[in-house]
Parts: structure tokens; C-alpha cells; sequence
């Protein structure tokens, strides 16, 4: 075929596919978007591949593309996009973002060489680039017993759940602004009438903020959370695990003496926190119970069982969904399913729960903690006094 029926057979091969037929045909044969347009639309208007006296220009005519003019062109692209030699620390393309439109403006700015974004864009392609996001993979300096923390985690665990003895993973969920907000994610609405929410999030104009703290019960494969409306501390997360045992945990496990449960190494229930074991003393002391924690190290937070267990699938079962209010909330995690039969129950926590506590040495000292022989600041137990 010479270029005139070339094109005019694209034309009618992407009519007959219709919708889309443009795309699938310049892909199959490698032409141009706008070839295969223009050869459609001839063949639309009655344009024949066999008509006379139409003149064809011989194989390879036409204006040459412009890296074969400027040979120079694709050579200063490179230097421009490689990350190891686009320029001294003081060029300012170092700190822009590299976009066609800024790589067209750099090129005759530091080479005198004119050529248009879609240019730039379609030599890129060739080179091997494409548009690319950050891929978080550098997880930085491990600690040395992270694995080892691991087993030790799975091996109490293994146990709790063989002698049906409560395991629970605990968290905080990341926290919410409540008013008439967008929620990420979508839902299904007659098409042309979707949630009507503002336009922005102040959080001026927020009815407040939830702080869903979660307690999942491994064993049982239910949940209660507890959304907080003041401050997500060390005493609002030991609440939160009280009223899990009032209402769920002391009647799965009605002979229990000792209650075992996995937690970060930061936030509210960190291994750090003089309130966070302080409270936990407390707690055994009150419910009779032997607690005994054991944190993830630190960075590993995504293994924590609750999670992938429990957060994630409340995220999905809002998702789209306006958080208008704190009732809202706690419908919407009291509601979570899963097909695998989890059960979560959520509850309001109006409570005050004051930043700054401080716990004294003596009271410290006061303590009936009792440290693990393997890593005692992430591993420990409470015995009641």
C-alpha cells in the first residue's frame, strides 16, 4: 500500500470497530492518532483508495522529524531528565517540576534548541521515561530484633489462641474531621445527584473531630471501637480496652485470668509512655486480670492485625460517605461486615481526656511490672496488686 490507501484502510478499519476504534487501530499498527483520524473522516466523506489523479508523495517524504535535524536535541533531553546530571545544585530546573511544558522552556533556554511539549513528550516515550510516581520501598535501618520480635509476637499469640485465651490488637484510626466534608471514595447515585458537601475542609467549620481507638479480638473475630471526641492519650486508649471487656470480652471469655494484647511502639499506647503502663496497672488492678503487652517495633505498624482486619474495611464501608455528625460515625463502624463474619461494635466516648499527664518515678517504682527476658521495654506484664 502506498500512504494515501494506508491510511484511507485505517480509516475504514477503525469506522467498522466504532467507539474506541481510532485508539485500537493506532496501537495495532503503530500510525499516528491523527493519521487514522484523518483517513476515517475521508472514508466518511466517500473518498475511494482506488480514485485517479490523486498525487502520493513517494515513501519517506514529508518534513523530517526534528531530532533528525538537531541531532544535538536528544542528547540535551537526557542531560535535562537524568537525575545525575540535569545541573549543578543551583539550576533552577533542579527545583521545578520537570513537565513537558518546563523541559520545552529549558531547551531553548540552556541550549538555544526550539521544540514543542509534545515533541519533548513523544521523545521521552521513545527514551524509555513515563510519568511515574514515588514508590515508598526504602524502609531505612531496621532493628536488629525486629524479626526476632516478630516470632516472639506470634509465639504468645499461637499459644493465646490454642488455649482460647483473649488476644486483642489495639490502634488508633487515623482521625476524622466530622461536618459536611467529601469523603474519599465513591457510592451509587442516580446519575446527576451525588452528595452536596463543601467546598472545602476547614477545620473551623468541622463539628469536631473523631478519634476512632479500635480493639480487635483475634480469636473471636470481632471489634470495638470506641470514637473519642477530645484527645487520643494513654487514658482514652485503656478506656477504650475496659469497655471492650465490659461488654464483649468478659462474657467470650468468662474464665480468663489473663488478658494478652499487641500494640505499636508509638502513639497513645506506645512502649514508652509512663501514662500508657500506668493506666494498664490500673486496669489489672481493677479487672483482676494479668495483662500482658507486647509492642511491634518500631515502622512495622502496617502488621498490626487490626489494621488489615478492622480499618481497612471500615474505610471501604464509608467510603463516599459524609461523616455529617459523631452519630454517623458510630453507625458507620457499628455497621462493618466482612464475609468472613466479622462483628464490630462502636460506641460514642464523650469523656475528657486532658494532654500533659505526668506519672512520677515513685509512682513508677509502684508498678507491679514485670518485664519479659527478651526485650523487657517491648514485651511486659501487670499482675494485679
Amino acid at each position: 500500500m502506498d500512504e494515501r490507501v494506508r491510511r484511507l484502510w485505517a480509516g475504514a478499519e477503525a469506522a467498522a470497530i466504532g467507539w474506541g476504534g481510532i485508539i485500537a487501530v493506532a496501537r495495532a499498527t503503530g500510525m499516528a492518532i491523527s493519521t487514522v483520524t484523518l483517513g476515517r473522516n475521508e472514508v466518511r466523506s466517500g473518498a475511494k483508495p482506488t480514485a485517479d489523479l490523486v498525487q502520493v508523495r513517494r515513501k519517506g517524504g514529508g518534513r523530517r522529524r526534528h531530532e533528525l535535524v538537531h541531532p544535538e536535541l536528544v542528547p540535551a533531553l537526557r542531560e535535562l531528565v537524568d537525575p545525575a546530571t540535569r545541573g549543578d545544585p543551583e539550576s533552577p530546573l533542579r527545583w521545578t517540576n520537570k513537565s513537558t511544558h518546563t523541559l520545552s522552556a529549558e531547551m531553548f533556554e540552556r541550549f538555544q534548541l526550539r521544540v514543542g511539549d509534545k515533541t519533548v513528550a513523544r521523545l521521552l516515550r521513545e527514551l524509555g521515561y513515563s510519568l511515574q510516581a514515588p514508590s515508598k520501598t526504602v524502609e531505612g535501618t531496621q532493628h536488629p530484633d525486629r524479626n526476632a520480635q516478630f516470632e516472639h509476637i506470634n509465639a504468645k499469640a499461637q499459644v493465646c489462641l490454642e488455649q482460647d485465651k483473649p488476644f486483642i490488637s489495639v490502634d488508633t484510626k487515623k482521625k476524622e474531621l466530622v461536618g459536611n466534608f467529601k469523603n474519599a471514595g465513591r457510592e451509587w447515585h442516580l446519575q446527576g445527584v451525588p452528595e452536596l458537601v463543601d467546598v472545602h475542609d476547614f477545620p473551623d467549620d468541622a463539628v469536631g473531630k473523631a478519634i476512632p481507638y479500635g480493639v480487635y479480638d483475634v480469636g473471636a473475630n470481632n471489634a470495638f471501637v470506641s470514637v473519642g471526641m477530645d484527645h487520643d492519650t494513654p487514658l482514652f486508649a485503656v478506656a477504650a480496652i475496659k469497655t471492650w471487656w465490659l461488654r464483649m470480652g468478659a462474657t467470650r471469655y468468662p474464665r480468663a485470668r489473663e488478658l494478652f494484647i499487641t500494640a505499636d511502639a508509638g502513639g497513645s499506647n506506645g512502649y514508652r509512655s509512663r501514662v500508657w503502663k500506668a493506666e494498664l496497672q490500673r486496669l489489672a488492678d481493677e479487672l483482676q486480670l494479668a495483662i500482658h503487652v507486647s509492642h511491634y517495633p518500631p515502622g512495622t505498624s502496617k502488621w498490626n492485625k487490626i489494621e488489615h482486619r478492622l480499618f481497612s474495611f471500615i474505610t471501604i464501608n464509608w467510603r463516599g460517605k459524609p461523616l455529617r455528625t459523631f452519630e454517623t460515625v458510630v453507625s458507620l463502624i457499628g455497621n462493618t461486615t466482612t464475609r468472613g463474619g466479622l462483628v464490630v461494635a462502636a460506641s460514642l466516648d464523650t469523656g475528657t481526656y486532658p494532654l500533659g499527664q505526668k506519672v512520677s518515678k515513685r509512682d513508677m517504682e509502684a508498678l507491679r511490672l514485670e518485664r519479659d527476658a527478651f526485650h523487657g521495654d517491648w514485651n511486659y506484664t501487670f499482675r494485679p496488686r
